[in-house]
C-alpha cells in the first residue's frame, strides 16, 4: 500500500469508555460486533468459512484490540478481504492506518468521504457549545484532522453493492458527515446504522458509560447537517429493520427497535436536533 499513509496530526488517546468496552457479541452466525471504549466495530463473515469483512476501526489505538478480536473469531493471523467504513470520524478510523499497513487490504467508503480519508480535507470542528451533556461540552478535545490512507482507500461501487459482501447493500445516509453510509441486508432485515442513528444518548456521560438503551439521533457535537440527518433517519426507518448494530450503543431488535425508530422519526426536531449550536440555523432559533 501507499507509503504516504499516515495518522491524523492530532491523533491521541481519548479518555472515554463504557461498561461494554472490550467485549463482543454475536448477533447471528455471521455478524459479530466488538466495543472499543464507546464505538462498535463489526466483523461480518462466518468463523469457520474464512472470508470476512471489517466494518470501521474504532478509536485511536484500537488496532491491537481489533487484531485480537479477529484472531479469537477467525483464527490467528486472519485478515479481512476488505475494510468498509460508515464514515471517517476519529472514533471509526482509529486503528485503520496500522491495520491497513499490516494487512494490505483495500478500504471502501462513500466517494464524498474520500477527501477526509486521503488527507485533503478535515472535518468541521466538533461543537462544544451545542445543546447536550458532558461529552458534548468536552468535544473540543476530539481529533478532527484527516487521516491519509493514500491509494488504499477506494469509493464504494456506484451500484450500492459491497465488495466481499454479496447479500449486503450500502445506503447513503448523510447528515452526520457528507458521505456517511449504512449497511443493510434485506434477507434478515439486519442494519448497521453507523452514526445515522444510535442506541445511546451519545452526549451524556452517564448514558454512554452505562450503555443505557435508547434510540437516538446522531451524536450532536459532530453532526453538521440536521435536515439531511433527519431524512437519513426517515430512510432507514422505512426499511423496517428487525435488528440494528449501531456505531454507538448496544444492538437492538424487534418491537423495541421498531417503536424507538418510529418515535425518533416522529419527534426528530424536538428530541434529536439540538435547540442551539454552531450547526443550527440561527434564524430558526430566535428568542
Amino acid at each position: 500500500m501507499d507509503k504516504e499513509m499516515h495518522e491524523p496530526k492530532d491523533n491521541k488517546f481519548i479518555p472515554m469508555t463504557s461498561i461494554t468496552s472490550g467485549s463482543g457479541r454475536e448477533i447471528i452466525n455471521d455478524v459479530y460486533y466488538y466495543t472499543d471504549q464507546i464505538a462498535n466495530i463489526a466483523f461480518l463473515g462466518y468463523p469457520d468459512k474464512g472470508g470476512w469483512v471489517l466494518v470501521d476501526a474504532g478509536l485511536p489505538g484500537a488496532a491491537d484490540e481489533i487484531r485480537s478480536a479477529a484472531a479469537d473469531r477467525f483464527g490467528e493471523d486472519s485478515k479481512p478481504s476488505a475494510i468498509i467504513l460508515t464514515h471517517g470520524h476519529f472514533d471509526h478510523v482509529g486503528g485503520l492506518v496500522e491495520l491497513v499497513d499490516e494487512w494490505n487490504v483495500p478500504v471502501y467508503a462513500h466517494e464524498l468521504e474520500m477527501p477526509y480519508l486521503t488527507g485533503e480535507k478535515r472535518y468541521p470542528e466538533p461543537d462544544p457549545g451545542v445543546e447536550g451533556g458532558v461529552l458534548a461540552k468536552i468535544s473540543g478535545i476530539y481529533p478532527n484532522e484527516p487521516i491519509n490512507l493514500g491509494d488504499a482507500v477506494k469509493p464504494l461501487p456506484g451500484d450500492h453493492t459491497i465488495p466481499g459482501l454479496d447479500d449486503w447493500e450500502w445506503i447513503h445516509t448523510p447528515g452526520h458527515t457528507p458521505g456517511h453510509v449504512s449497511f443493510y441486508r434485506e434477507n434478515d432485515s439486519l442494519l448497521l446504522s453507523g452514526d445515522a442513528f444510535i442506541t445511546v444518548r451519545q452526549d451524556s456521560f452517564y448514558n454512554v458509560l452505562m450503555q443505557k438503551d435508547e434510540v437516538n439521533g446522531p451524536p450532536r457535537y459532530l453532526t453538521t447537517d440536521w435536515e439531511a440527518a433527519k431524512k437519513s433517519v426517515e430512510k432507514l426507518e422505512a426499511l423496517n429493520p428487525d435488528i440494528v448494530v449501531p456505531g454507538h450503543g448496544t444492538a437492538m431488535r424487534g418491537e423495541e427497535l421498531t417503536e424507538g425508530l418510529r418515535h425518533l422519526v416522529q419527534t426528530f426536531d424536538q428530541t434529536a436536533k439540538p435547540d442551539y449550536g454552531r450547526y443550527i440555523d440561527d434564524d430558526q432559533h430566535k428568542h
